[in-house]
């Protein structure tokens, strides 16, 4: 096998793994195992590719080995690799987070997240219009699976509704996307990427049909005005599903417009200015929503939609400095936006959802999740030393230098009403004395004496059971047994009223002294990601020139052509 026939691994290998999982899922630690094996080695594999590509070549696979032309060609150049990277990084993360959470024990889980993982790869890697939707709906399907097993409790009406409307509207951007896809062909008679080079900005027919695509792509991305779907389902998914579809979902999209409109369109200058215009909307818009939210969650959600405008700024900006930081800026807002879903996720686990003021003093209760979500927060916003004041730094300093002056001055603002809404809410949880815990307001299933400090695995009850009614291992049950013991002798009536019931056959509230319920297992996904965002500030120069070269194969796609059409 050549190093480009290995380009289909990435799409094989989770592909065939997952199949292979689903026949021996009831066996726990064994698919868990393999899960990590697979996504660990992916990693691995990804950040190997980065210095394959980083003389700015371009690593072309003809699927079968067919002619180029009819082939389906497996395309790898900066770009496609850095994405890999990321996502990589993410997925690992984010399954590391559902472990502790105790949702990896969800029966096919892991089988769910390698097909997401391989529809993920697979559409950073195809260079065909068409086989780049099929993989976007390997990823989407499986999404919808883990949208469900990881619900936790009798699903809310309002749950319900947002899980209606995420599968909606996707399906309804796939239809137009498809649409799209077919009237290229109808037009063109091609659907390879590289043989449709500028025929957006030749023909008008082709370039109708194209726009259509990326509508279709602007819908999954969360742009304004078809954003709505986002704020209102991805904070009543599960924290470990949320942090993952948030680095993976619309970012696949975000990649293909720039892909799209730096070949197809090849950056045509006439229609920069739709772009100035609609993603400036989505930066304000998107953080003025984020204004009426109280709910954690929810505020983030509003925040990746304004968050969004500035990663496609760059593509607006289309030129080798706005390509660049747009590309820096998506790598980097993936990492936070992923930390800080990670880090209200962990809160969410261990105290239940909770709106700003009714959970107080975390800062001195869980220092772990405190660091974490401050060094994201403070990075989204922008400040130094972290990753996000180099990405809007490079933002800011492309548009004036393309005379964007109205969409500098936005990004500004936006970047100054980003920081008070993470202020808002670090005063609303993280500051203050630390207030007793209600056990009416714990997650289903939680002891409400429970805290990590005792030695409990996080993911698991009282019992020693995962929430799923997994058991865990001989040693882990004896180290819960000794710990349910200790913390027995200390809340004897604490527990005692738990356990008696009213006349109405429900159990009296406990009201549980402050005290760190949040361990390491569960705190460490949030803080590696918040470490990689300071890394990547302290020396974004390496990234920089990464995003760079990536930035120059789209600005001048000549190589990444002649790679593909031979």
């Amino acid at each position: 096998m050549t190093l480009e026939s290995a380009l289909t691994l990435f799409v094989a290998v989770p592909l065939l793994t997952a199949g292979v999982l689903v026949a021996v899922a009831s066996r726990t630690r064994l698919i868990l195992t393999v899960l990590f094996a697979v996504l660990v080695a992916q990693l691995a594999a990804a950040v190997a590719t980065v210095p394959w590509v980083a003389d700015g070549s371009v690593v072309v696979h003809q699927v079968a080995l067919w002619a180029p032309g009819v082939s389906i060609p497996f395309v790898l150049d900066m770009f496609s690799a850095l994405m890999l990277t990321v996502t990589s990084l993410l997925t690992l993360t984010c399954a590391a987070f559902a472990v502790a959470a105790g949702e990896a024990y969800k029966r096919f889980y892991p089988p769910l997240v390698l097909l997401v993982t391989a529809g993920v790869n697979g559409a950073l890697l195809t260079g065909d219009l068409f086989n780049f939707f099929v993989f976007v709906e390997v990823m989407l399907l499986p999404s919808y699976g883990l949208m469900m097993i990881t619900r936790s409790g009798r699903a809310s009406v309002a749950g319900v509704a947002a899980s209606r409307l995420y599968i909606s509207v996707n399906l309804l951007a796939s239809t137009i996307l498809l649409i799209g896809v077919a009237l290229i062909y109808g037009l063109t008679g091609t659907v390879n990427i590289a043989q449709l080079h500028g025929a957006a900005s030749e023909d008008t027919a082709v370039a109708v049909a194209t726009a259509l695509v990326l509508f279709a792509l602007a819908i999954k991305a969360a742009v304004v005005p078809v954003h709505g779907w986002l704020a209102r389902a991805y904070p009543k998914m599960s924290p470990a599903v949320t942090a993952m579809f948030s680095g993976l979902h619309t970012k696949i999209a975000i990649y293909a417009i720039y892909r799209i409109y730096a070949v197809i369109f090849d950056g045509d200058s006439r229609y920069l200015w739709v772009g100035v215009v609609v993603f400036s909307a989505t930066m304000l818009i998107g953080v003025l929503g984020a204004v009426g939210e109280a709910a954690p969650r929810s505020i983030l959600a509003f925040h990746m939609v304004s968050q969004i405008g500035y990663i496609l700024l760059g593509v607006a900006l289309f030129g080798p400095i706005g390509l660049t930081a747009g590309i820096f800026y998506l790598l980097h807002h993936m990492i936070v936006k992923a930390a800080l879903f990670l880090a209200i996720g962990a809160i969410e686990v261990r105290y239940g959802p909770r709106r700003l003021g009714q959970l107080s003093g975390l800062a001195k209760t869980e220092p772990l999740i405190a660091i974490a979500f401050f060094a994201s927060a403070m990075s989204l916003a922008g400040i130094p030393p972290f990753s996000g004041f180099v990405a809007k730094l490079s933002l800011i300093i492309a548009a004036l230098d393309a005379g964007q002056i109205a969409a500098a001055a936005v990004a500004v603002v936006v970047s100054i009403l980003t920081l008070l809404s993470m202020l808002k809410i670090w005063t609303g949880i993280f500051l203050g004395e630390p207030t007793p815990t209600d056990s009416r307001t714990l997650p289903e299933g939680l002891d409400p004496a429970y805290s990590d400090a005792t030695g409990i695995p996080d993911g698991r009850d009282r019992d020693g059971r995962h929430r799923d009614g997994v058991e865990i291992t001989a040693a882990a049950s004896g180290a819960t047994a000794t710990a349910t013991a200790a913390r027995a002798s200390t809340t004897a009536t604490d527990t005692a009223a738990a356990t008696d019931t009213s006349e109405a056959g429900s159990p009296d509230p406990v009201i549980v002294p402050p005290g760190r319920r949040i361990g390491l297992a569960l705190a460490a996904p949030a803080l590696a990601l918040s470490v990689v965002t300071l890394a990547l500030g302290l020396g974004g120069q390496l990234l920089l020139e990464l995003s760079g070269t990536a930035a120059a194969n789209l600005y001048d796609p000549t190589t990444y052509i002649q790679a593909v059409l031979g």
